[in-house]
């Protein structure tokens, strides 16, 4: 049996990302320790132009991946990682990814990519302390916090656990009280 047969059989002839049955190809997940099926999936041109054109302002096409990110097959799990990842003012993307758990080898395979992006032209996120805060972390609040929309004061001393970076090195994104906010960086001191 072909790669292509394999692959094919192993996604019942749809996409691996979104589900669509037309115009499938393999593509080969980037980065992968693997020369083998292991590291290639099958999806339609619609999620490989998006894929390869990630500029192209249509977010909305990757809310399939609440579906796909679910499989068990790392090379998938790695696809949907980073595709939400490059969508960080979206708020669903953001809840997706703090909700796909993946083993660590497949997150190395999947954070390989980012590794490939320059960090000169980047400014890190640090709390009040000075501390580099990277996505993932845990933050405390060592300050009452009004939050304004949600009704509510995020009192000091709560704890911000699996925080999200945005654009702005002065801000990270949070839950507290199972609302997703934005939260000051001089506002925090990171956990650990």
């Amino acid at each position: 049996m072909s790669t292509e047969e394999t692959l094919l059989q192993r996604c019942d002839a749809k996409c691996e990302l979104c589900a669509s049955d037309s115009s499938l190809k393999i593509f080969d997940v980037p980065d992968a320790n693997k020369a083998n099926t292991d590291n290639k999936i099958v999806i339609c041109t619609m999620c490989r132009e998006h894929i390869e054109n990630p500029t192209d302002g249509n977010a909305n096409h990757w809310r399939c991946l609440k579906d796909s990110m679910w499989t068990p097959l790392p090379a998938v799990q790695v696809m949907a990682w980073r595709l939400l990842k490059e969508l960080p003012t979206e708020t669903w993307a953001q809840d997706l990814l703090e909700m796909l758990y993946l083993d660590e080898e497949t997150l190395q395979w999947a954070e390989a990519a980012l590794g490939d992006k320059s960090d000169a032209d980047t400014t890190s996120t640090l709390d009040s302390n000075g501390n580099i805060l990277n996505a993932g972390d845990s933050v405390t609040l060592i300050k009452d916090l009004d939050v304004k929309g949600a009704n509510f004061t995020a009192k000091r001393g709560t704890t911000v656990k699996n925080i999200s970076l945005t654009s702005n090195s002065e801000q990270i994104e949070g839950r507290v009280n199972d609302v997703r906010i934005v939260l000051l960086t001089c506002f925090l001191k990171k956990v650990g």
